[in-house]
């Protein structure tokens, strides 16, 4: 079941490029964390609990993911 997204605020990176080319992420509904790409607003999201975001902020902080 899609989660209700109403009242969502999206916020857009700060490091995105002029061309909006980038993601969006909703931190401000309850027990949840959704993620959609710009391109396609209106498309599929990915959904996080708080906690699991928390660590994939603090895997990218702390270079995890890095090649």
């Amino acid at each position: 079941m899609k989660p209700n997204l109403d009242g969502a605020i999206w916020r857009k990176s700060s490091r995105s490029g002029s061309e909006g080319n980038c993601v969006e992420v909703a931190t401000n509904l309850p027990n949840l964390v959704v993620v959609r790409d710009t391109k396609d607003r209106n498309g599929e999201t990915l959904e996080f609990t708080p906690d699991a975001w928390r660590a994939f902020i603090r895997g990218v902080r702390e270079g995890e993911f890095d090649v």
